[in-house]
């Protein structure tokens, strides 16, 4: 029942815009941050539903279901932060099904001698072969970054790989995403936001090998000759760990950690066939922090948000027929159509045009030509009322 009102609630939006002024829907069209304008406020961002849980202390959040993309809540959505390894979703999302799970490789030392100093490691040798399965697995439980840099090298290179994460992230139109590292190791100018990290989990969880390898909690790892060594996700949602309890339906998908971003998560978690995602990013203080105030927000959206209506949107891919972003205006002009203020907070040169108007947009277009109708009317009752002896007696606003 609810997915059939949402699809008639779209088609009466979307046959209404039809209606609109050109004039009217490029006017509108210029101002709208990608996902809808509301992403790019400062502060809490919620509708039809109590406020989400006090004392979140990160820097930027949102919640969102994973089916219709709809947000159901947000904090600086689209403000630009270091990503630490959630990068990885997109790495996985650029390289993942380029490779059978079943292929070999064995590692040399010019696979790994370009791994930063100071990385998270699975533990990779030179000389051991490793199937491809038992990489990934390297990079989503213990966020190996020799697993990445092996992946990368498999892929043609660092370079190569980066460049096409880069292409990946705006076909998705995770246009605040600026990529340096496939590993998403500190580098200057390596940013992302907590909307387009939600967009790389959102489409990484449609795929069968990305949900199975984010949602595994263990595996043995070779060692060299017969010898293995388990290995444990660092997700502690998932796996309970550093005194959390696992989170009751959580289907996974990625931590991250450096001294520079801070601690940065994305979790999806699926109850009563509803899947929702949260990303948190930089939480003030704890090394839990950013896991607690994930599942804070989960079970805000399963209790008091399931009332909540959209303050936005994921958007799709332009390669599963998104509509496209278009040039950001002015960076004064999106600022005060976004009601930012002149300097600080999330960006807000993202905008969307054409067809794919949100139902955000187009309700506000609706309500434009209602009110320009509605003043001609009143002035169309001003002007009969001078001309007739007994005025009608009847006012609009």
């Amino acid at each position: 029942m609810r997915e059939c009102s949402r699809l008639s609630r779209r088609a009466l939006l979307g046959l209404t815009a039809a209606a609109l002024p050109l004039s009217t829907a490029t006017e509108a069209a210029a101002t709208t941050v990608i996902g809808g304008e509301r992403l790019a406020r400062t502060g809490v961002q919620v509708s039809g539903a109590s406020g989400p849980p006090d004392k979140l202390t990160a820097r930027s959040w949102l919640i969102a279901d994973c089916e219709s993309g709809e947000v159901l809540a947000s904090f600086n959505a689209h403000r630009r932060l270091a990503p630490a390894s959630t990068l990885k979703m997109l790495f996985a999302d650029t390289v993942l099904k380029k490779f059978d799970r079943t292929e070999r490789y064995r590692v040399t030392d010019a696979d790994l001698a370009d791994v930063p100093a100071g990385s998270s490691l699975v533990g990779i040798r030179p000389g051991i072969t490793y199937t491809v399965e038992q990489l990934w697995q390297g990079v989503f439980l213990r966020s190996g970054n020799d697993a990445v840099h092996v992946l990368a090298h498999m892929n043609g290179g660092v370079a190569k790989t980066v460049a096409e994460m880069q292409a990946k992230a705006q076909d998705l139109q995770a246009l605040d995403t600026h990529v340096v590292s496939p590993d998403g190791f500190d580098h200057p100018g390596q940013i992302s936001s907590a909307y387009d990290l939600t967009l790389f989990a959102r489409h990484g969880l449609k795929d069968a090998d990305f949900r199975g390898y984010c949602g595994t909690r263990t595996a043995d790892f070779p060692a060299g000759g017969k010898k293995t060594f388990q290995i444990q996700n660092t997700d502690r949602l998932l796996t309970g760990a550093w005194g959390l309890k696992t989170y009751d339906g959580l289907i996974g998908v990625k931590n991250g950690y450096t001294s520079n971003a801070g601690n940065t998560f994305t979790g999806a978690a699926t109850r009563g066939g509803r899947t929702l995602l949260v990303t948190v990013m930089h939480p003030a203080t704890g090394s839990n922090a950013v896991y607690e105030q994930t599942a804070a927000l989960l079970d805000w959206g399963f209790g008091r948000g399931r009332s909540a209506q959209p303050v936005g949107v994921l958007v799709d891919p332009l390669s599963e027929g998104g509509a496209k972003a278009g040039a950001a205006p002015g960076r004064k002009a999106a600022q005060a159509a976004a009601g930012e203020p002149a300097s600080g907070g999330p960006s807000t040169g993202r905008v969307a045009e054409g067809a794919g108007l949100t139902a955000l947009l187009l309700a506000a277009g609706v309500a434009a030509v209602v009110k320009r109708r509605r003043r001609a009317v009143a002035a169309a009752a001003f002007e009969e009322a001078a001309e007739t002896p007994e005025p009608s007696g009847r006012h609009r606003r």
